[in-house]
């Protein structure tokens, strides 16, 4: 009766309400006999410590047969005020099944934690629901002993941030070495329509080595994915594997959920949801790469993917504008003969409706009244190549050219300037962390730098309008 008591005495004098907390964790031990407990460091993402109380142990899961699902529990210093930080514990013989509520690393993602409040929320009843969770998505499955053996290394990193290990800078690499002969390597995630085109369009674009397509669709390959093992192109690789991603130059993110998500903010949560489970690993096995993103909504999600990564925002670049400023550029030089605008004409802002259009150039003519002359005739052929832009949709297969092109320009290393979603924190006055299409130079490293656009209120205007509609927006997002 007195472990809990003493086990706090001794090692948790920073539990500040020691006796709501030692009295739910003998209500676990009592349901849960098998549960073991011990006091460790743990180690949160900004590096920050702490001894926290810790436990860890299976609960009974029925998914036509009865599973004991291993899972391991941190009790926070706050508690009961604050969720318990919970994570799978998955022997050698285990992988992860990555879904909806739990991520590629074995973290645990649940409404219940979500929706925390103490006293209505209790360690027992969050068990309960993981188990009611695990019961409608099994999150382990077993693994042959060749399967487990490629997992060996994948599993010691899982132990290590279960364990409050969270130095995602290890120079560690997984998968056997197998891409090592790979130079230029690119991983597309997701098989849709929009990851194939991408995959097409790289492959024929020739930057690559090698294109990996990361097929995370449940069941056996169909469709799209079929026709691509069937036809099997050079140097193109399809797996269901994350470490077949391992020591990409570039990985591009095209998956979007097929929820049935019932309003707008639904569906990007749904995606933020997913992102949970795969923006992780793939930062784990390519820790240089750079992630592009051409999911929807771009800027959010973009914006999801940095804050997922912890890459620098150089690294994280979203497809935004760039198919839009293109084409743009394109009517102007061969339907509307003005080359010598198109060179200094871009899209920006936000993908859709709401894009802006604006000029990098801002010497016009020598005087104030040959400038005039020259804006009204350069806004008067703008809007002509405007209204021929708003006829072009964004299929796959144009969207898949796009992010060919960006892949080619930062894999060549070309600085060449392209109109993509970047942190814009800073420019044009605004202040919050979102991401708009913006011209930047792009090489090896992503974004080098960001070209200076010509000074206009009526642009910083509505740039600033779009970043305050986007940051309200991410507000509401639980990451």
């Amino acid at each position: 009766k007195t472990f809990f008591s003493d086990f706090f005495f001794l090692l948790s004098p920073q539990y500040k309400f020691r006796d709501l907390t030692i009295e739910e964790l003998k209500n676990v031990s009592k349901t849960y006999p098998n549960f073991t407990f011990s006091m460790n460091t743990y180690t949160f993402k900004d590096g920050s410590q702490k001894d926290l109380l810790n436990f860890s142990g299976t609960v009974p899961v029925k998914y036509g047969d009865f599973y004991n699902i291993p899972i391991h529990l941190w009790i926070l210093d706050s508690h009961p005020f604050a969720p318990p930080i919970c994570f799978l514990k998955p022997t050698v013989n285990m992988a992860i099944s990555v879904g909806k509520h739990v991520d590629a690393h074995g973290r645990i993602y649940l409404p219940y934690l979500q929706n925390w409040s103490h006293p209505k929320s209790t360690v027992i009843g969050l068990i309960k629901e993981m188990i009611a969770k695990f019961e409608e998505e099994l999150p382990l499955y077993s693994l042959s002993s060749s399967e487990a053996a490629r997992q060996s290394e994948l599993l010691s990193y899982i132990a290590k941030i279960t364990a409050g290990e969270t130095d995602m800078k290890s120079k560690t690499k997984l998968g056997g070495g197998k891409n090592e002969g790979c130079f230029n390597k690119i991983t597309v995630v997701g098989a849709g329509d929009l990851g194939i085109a991408c995959v097409l369009a790289v492959a024929a674009k020739g930057a690559a080595d090698k294109v990996v397509l990361l097929d995370l669709s449940e069941g056996a390959a169909k469709g799209g994915t079929m026709d691509l093992e069937i036809f099997a192109l050079p140097n193109v690789e399809i797996s269901k594997d994350f470490s077949a991603s391992a020591d990409s130059k570039v990985v591009v993110l095209t998956v979007n959920s097929l929820g049935n998500a019932q309003t707008y903010l639904d569906v990007i949560q749904s995606n933020v949801d997913l992102f949970r489970g795969i923006v992780p690993a793939i930062s784990h096995y390519s820790q240089n790469t750079i992630l592009l993103v051409a999911s929807h909504p771009v800027e959010v999600m973009t914006y999801v993917s940095w804050k997922l990564s912890a890459f620098p925002k150089s690294r994280v670049i979203g497809v935004g504008a760039n198919l839009d400023t293109e084409r743009f550029q394109y009517i102007l030089t061969n339907l509307l003969k003005a080359e010598v605008l198109a060179k200094d004409a871009w899209i920006i802002g936000e993908q859709g409706e709401d894009k802006v259009l604006s000029w990098t150039s801002c010497n016009l003519a020598a005087n104030e009244t040959e400038a005039m002359a020259a804006r009204n005739s350069r806004e008067k052929v703008a809007n002509r190549a405007m209204e021929v832009l708003k006829g072009k949709g964004q299929r796959s297969w144009s969207v898949g050219l796009s992010v060919a092109d960006l892949t080619d320009s930062i894999l060549k290393d070309k600085r060449k300037v392209h109109s993509v979603s970047t942190l814009a924190k800073g420019c044009c006055n605004i202040n919050s962390e979102v991401f708009l299409s913006l011209p930047c130079v792009l090489g090896t490293n992503g974004v080098i730098e960001m070209v200076k656009l010509e000074e206009d209120p009526l642009l910083q205007e509505k740039l600033q309008s779009g970043a305050g509609s986007i940051h309200d927006l991410q507000q509401q997002l639980k990451l």
